[in-house]
C-alpha cells in the first residue's frame, strides 16, 4: 500500500517503466528503477553497462524503459556517463539528466576505476549503484558488495565468505563528492526524496547506493523482497544516511532489531551457527558505532574552537 500511495504521489505522473519486461518476480533491482525514473522525470538519458539491468532493458529495438538508453561495457559506466554529459552539453542540452545505473559488481569491483575518475573530475550525472550483493546475472558470483556469511557459487558450502562488505559510500565521500547517499527500495520515499535531492544538486557528481535484493541468489520467495529490504535496515545491516561534500552527515533512520531477524528468512545464510550470527551482530554493531562517531565528529567540527578544546579537556 505505502508502495502504491508514493507511485501515486510522490513521483511524476509519467510512468516512464513499461510492463512486460523480463525481470525476474520481486527483483529489487526493477522496483529501484520505476522509484528512479518516478523521481528524475522523462528528460533522463541512461548509461548501463553489463548487468542484470542490460537484460531487463530488453535487446534494441525494444526497450522496456520510455528514455533513451546506452548500453556500455562492463567497467565503463562512468567514462560513458562523462561522455554523454559533454555531448549533451556540446549540443545545449544542459537540462537533461544523465544517470549512471550499475550494479554492485559494474561498481565496488570492474567499474570502481572508471567511477572514481569520473567523480574526482566532478563529472556532472547521478550514478547509481543498485546493490544486490553479488554478480547474480551470470549466476551469484561473490563481489566485493557480498557480505561477510554469504554463501555463493564461488564461495560455497564451508568456503562461505569471509570477509566484509566494501564500504562504498566512504570511498565517494573520500572523493569529496557533492552528495553521497543509501537508499533502500522498502523506504520509497526516502528514494524519491533522495533522487529529487540529487536532481536539484545538479552540476557535479551525485551517488546513491541503492539495496535491491535479488530472490533468486539470496534464496527468498520474490513475495517478501521489500520485507527483507526493511530488516535490512531496521537492523542496521543498511543504515540510511547522506553525506553531502564528503562531510556532512544526515543519519535518516535508526534501527534496534537483530540481526537474526534479517538473515534467518534467506536462504544464503542458512548455513551460519548461533556463533556465526553473533559475529555478525558484533560487526554490524561495529560498523553502526563508527557510523554514529563519524556524524558525532562532524557536530564537533561545527562547534567553536573553545568549545572543542573543552570537551578534550572533559575527555581527560
Amino acid at each position: 500500500m505505502e508502495m502504491e500511495s508514493t507511485l501515486k504521489k510522490g513521483g511524476g505522473e509519467t510512468e516512464l517503466m513499461h510492463p512486460g519486461h523480463v525481470a525476474c518476480p520481486g527483483c529489487g533491482a526493477a522496483i529501484a528503477m520505476k522509484l528512479a525514473l518516478k523521481a528524475l522525470g522523462p528528460q533522463t538519458m541512461v548509461v548501463i553497462p553489463a548487468c542484470c539491468w542490460g537484460i531487463i532493458a530488453g535487446a534494441y529495438p525494444q526497450s522496456s524503459l520510455g528514455v533513451p538508453l546506452l548500453q556500455m561495457a562492463f567497467a565503463a559506466a562512468g567514462a560513458a556517463a562523462s561522455g554523454l554529459r559533454a555531448a549533451l552539453d556540446a549540443r545545449g542540452e544542459d537540462e537533461t539528466f544523465v544517470m549512471a545505473w550499475a550494479g554492485d559488481g559494474g561498481t565496488f569491483d570492474i567499474g570502481l576505476q572508471s567511477l572514481s575518475g569520473a567523480v574526482e573530475r566532478n563529472e556532472d550525472f547521478i550514478y547509481v549503484c543498485y546493490d544486490n550483493e553479488a554478480y547474480m546475472n551470470t549466476g551469484v558470483q561473490r563481489s566485493s558488495a557480498t557480505p561477510y556469511g554469504t554463501r555463493t557459487t564461488t564461495t560455497p558450502g564451508e568456503q562461505w565468505k569471509r570477509s566484509g562488505k566494501k564500504n562504498i559510500i566512504e570511498i565517494m565521500a573520500a572523493h569529496r563528492i557533492p552528495y553521497a547517499a543509501t537508499a533502500s527500495i522498502a523506504y520509497p520515499h526516502d528514494l524519491i526524496r533522495k533522487f529529487k535531492k540529487a536532481a536539484r544538486l545538479k552540476g557535479g557528481s551525485r551517488f546513491i547506493h541503492l539495496y535491491a535484493p535479488c530472490p533468486t541468489g539470496w534464496g527468498i520467495p520474490s513475495e517478501v523482497s521489500v520485507r527483507v529490504a526493511r530488516l535490512a535496515v531496521q537492523t542496521n545491516s543498511f543504515p540510511l544516511y547522506e553525506v553531502e561534500n564528503g562531510l556532512h552527515y544526515t543519519l535518516n533512520f535508526k534501527g534496534d532489531a537483530p540481526v537474526g531477524d534479517y538473515l534467518g528468512p534467506q536462504g544464503r545464510f542458512k548455513h551460519l551457527s548461533s556463533q556465526d550470527m553473533d559475529a555478525i551482530q558484533k560487526r554490524v554493531d561495529e560498523d553502526w558505532e563508527v557510523l554514529l562517531k563519524r556524524i558525532d565528529s562532524v557536530k564537533l567540527l561545527k562547534q567553536p574552537a573553545e568549545m572543542r578544546s573543552y570537551d578534550r579537556y572533559r575527555e581527560h
